[in-house]
This record gives C-alpha cells, structure tokens and sequence, in this order.
C-alpha cells in the first residue's frame, strides 16, 4: 500500500512537469508557483535529484535585481489564469507577477542537502543557490519591515498562500474597490466557486494589484502604500527558519559572511515572534501594522509558527491547541477554528485542510518533540488521501476533495511523510 501511494504520488509529479518546472495542477494553476516549486522539489528528491535541484534554480533564475523572487513565472502564455501578465505588467523578460510568496526555498534547499546521495553535485548547486537565497531574505527586511521591527509584513494575501483567511478579513475592508478594472476571473471555470475566494474579495485583491502597478513596482515604496499591511506569524515562521537553515548550511559551504547575517536574522526575528503569542488563543496572532494590534483570528497562520524553532513551551500549547481542534473534527488540521463563526468546512483557506501546511507543522512539532500530535496530522493526512484522492485541499469535517485535482504538492507531501520518517 506505502509504495503504491509513493507510486500514484510520483506519477501525478511527473505529469505536472514542464521539464524544468512543474504546475501544480493542470488547467486551474498553469504557470510555476514560488512556493509550491520549493516544496514540490522535496517530492522529486526522490526519486531524480538533479531534477529537484533544477526546480528551485528555474525559480531564482527570475529572481528581481532587487533581491524579490515573484510568486507567479509566466513562462508560457495560458489565458486559462486570471490575472495573467497583461495585468500584472512587471516588464521582466519573462513575465513574472510583482509580489512574493512565503520564502520557503532556504528551508527545502538546506533540506535536499542533507539527504543529498551526490554531495558534490549538491555543493556545487547549494552554493550557488545560497547567494541568491540570503538575497531575497535581505530584501524581505528591507522592503517589508522598514522599521526593523525583526518581523516582516505581507502587503497582498496572494504574498500569505492563506488568499482569503479569516484573518484577513478586517485589514482587507480597508481596500476600496473604486476604479478596479472589469475583469473575468477563470479559478471559478476550473473548481466549484463556493469552494473559492468571493467576487468582493477578487476586486481587492486586483485593487492592489492595480496600485502597486502604478507605483511602477518599486518596492521601496509598496509596503507604506499599501492599505494592507498584516504580519503574519505562519509567514514570518517560514522565513525565519529558512534564515536559520541557510546559516546552517552557509556554515557548512564555508560562506562564512551569509551563515552570521542569516543566524542574526533568525534571532531578532524570532525574539520578535513572542509579541504576537496570545494566551488565550494558545497559538500565535496575526498584526495588524496599519492599526498596531494584534488580530484576534485562531487561524492555521498561528499554528504553522510551529515550523520555526519557538520556545519549547510554545510548542507545547501548539501541541494542546492541535488535540483541542482534533475533538472538532475528523481531520487536522483545520486552516481555521471549527468552533469560530467565520469557519467553512469547504472555501479555501477558511477551514480547510492542506497537506503542505499539514507537513510544516508536523516537521516543526516532531523537531519539538510533540510525537503524539505529530502522529494524528500525519495519519489524518494519509487517510485523507485514501478517502479523497490527491486534491489541493479538504474538508477537515468528511473529507470531501476541493479545489483542484492531482496536485503536485499535495503528491510531494505524501511522498515526505512516507519517506522522511514522520509516518510511522
């Protein structure tokens, strides 16, 4: 049975694969996503580890000369995707969007290394690759915590994965929605449109696009501009431990200058990290920077902090939280409180399950020691494959698929909890 999943998981990878790039589904993500890739490359480790290498260099090979790594490359024309190039209009060779994406790649590079089986083909590459790496990281400080706070702040949901969150929903009525362009939106011709972002939402989110696109994409002046600013814990967790992963690895190449500054990141940022732990919720709050208070949102963004190395007593209210959200439903983890009025079983980010998110918490919690949790998200990820096949994410209450169908990440992750020793 493990190795007929492992089978099915690598099949629909190679189906999904452009050569030096894979879409995460046909049809409804034609393109090659930031994050997906870098989490999509864990997967084909596997199996070819020259191919997973060449996934997240195809990605920095479109990287800004400001350091940013888009979160959409266009390599090929598809009308099939809203907002394609012609809306985004970032002027680049090949076109690319003009936000980011949670900066997961520091993480999965540091990881092919170590199971690398060529180290010197994983040196080679590794080196190359961490230059770039710790450049995005600089310019994420830069450009999205000009204060210097240590914490970073996403200016777009899309910039999150999490596009329509609860947690977003009071920040997001700051957007007007005057003057946005007529638009006809594809995701909903491809999935069910109850299990999608709404339309009022859509026409904030391309409000934004739209402003950013008339400040000519100069990220030096984004963030202040944007009238969303939320610092997310989930997003900044990500790349905080991508910033100690690299000074890891950095040290390991030798590249002596890239290990110190990334390690400095990770310290100021996850100091920062505790003034957004809330007690009451037993799990970290997202930031409102716009309004300097924290949102009172029990979404997944709180938990996946779990995926950087926070206090261990930190994980363990993680730890509870998760047991308390497995009594609410079948299936962990929930993307958003089952018991909060906002919650829906079935739309996006408002409740459902995700494996990639699944497979960060799971990693953070195991590397805490919280093996009881650990087991449940795992068991409760691969049964959900048994149910309900290899869909871009579930109902945490019966299982049922949404969104896409043969999803690439969701088949990396099967392959990872089957192979990396977290299945046990």
């Amino acid at each position: 049975m493990t190795q007929a999943l492992i089978d099915h998981a690598a099949a629909i990878l190679a189906e999904n694969d452009k050569g030096a790039y894979t879409v995460p589904t046909h049809g409804l993500y034609p393109f090659q996503w930031n994050w997906d890739s870098c989490l999509t490359a864990l997967g084909q480790a596997h199996f070819n580890e020259d191919r997973a290498w060449t996934e997240i260099e195809t990605l920095f090979a479109h990287q800004w000369d400001d350091g940013m790594v888009p979160h959409i490359i266009f390599h090929q024309l598809d009308d099939g995707y809203f907002p394609g190039p012609d809306v985004w209009q970032t002027a680049r060779p090949v076109p690319t969007s003009g936000i980011t994406q949670p900066a997961v790649a520091g993480f999965a590079v540091a990881r092919l290394f170590a199971r690398a089986k060529d180290k010197d083909m994983a040196r080679r590459r590794a080196t190359a690759l961490l230059p770039k790496i710790a450049k995005w990281h600089d310019w994420f400080f830069r450009c999205r915590d000009p204060q210097g706070t240590g914490l970073v702040a996403i200016i777009h949901p899309w910039e999150s994965g999490r596009d329509n969150s609860v947690d977003w929903d009071a920040a997001f009525e700051r957007v007007p929605t005057d003057g946005v362009m007529p638009f006809t939106r594809r995701d909903t011709q491809h999935a069910n449109p109850a299990h999608r972002p709404t339309q009022a939402q859509y026409e904030r989110y391309i409000y934004l696009v739209q402003l950013f696109r008339g400040l000519g994409w100069d990220n030096a002046k984004l963030h202040d501009a944007s009238p969303f600013q939320v610092v997310d814990p989930g997003f900044n967790a990500i790349l905080l431990r991508a910033c100690g992963d690299v000074a890891a690895l950095a040290t390991q190449l030798g590249l002596t200058d890239i290990a110190s500054h990334a390690q400095a990141q990770a310290d100021k940022g996850l100091t920062a990290m505790e003034s957004l732990w809330s007690d009451k919720h037993g799990q970290y709050l997202c930031f409102d920077r716009k309004l300097g208070a924290l949102i009172q949102s029990p979404s997944i963004g709180g938990i996946l902090a779990a995926f950087a190395p926070i206090p261990a007593a930190r994980s363990q209210v993680i730890a509870n939280t998760l047991t308390k959200l497995g009594a609410q439903v079948r299936y962990l983890v929930p993307s958003h409180d089952p018991a909060a009025p906002e919650f829906d079983a079935l739309r996006y980010w408002r409740g459902p399950v995700w494996l990639i998110v699944n497979y960060m918490i799971a990693d953070g919690l195991a590397r805490a020691g919280q093996t009881a949790v650990v087991d449940r998200i795992v068991a409760d990820s691969l049964a959900l494959i048994a149910e309900s096949g290899f869909a871009e994410y579930y109902s945490p209450v019966d299982g049922t698929p949404c969104g896409g169908g043969r999803f690439t990440w969701t088949a990396a992750m099967v392959i990872e909890f089957l192979t990396d020793g977290l299945a046990q």
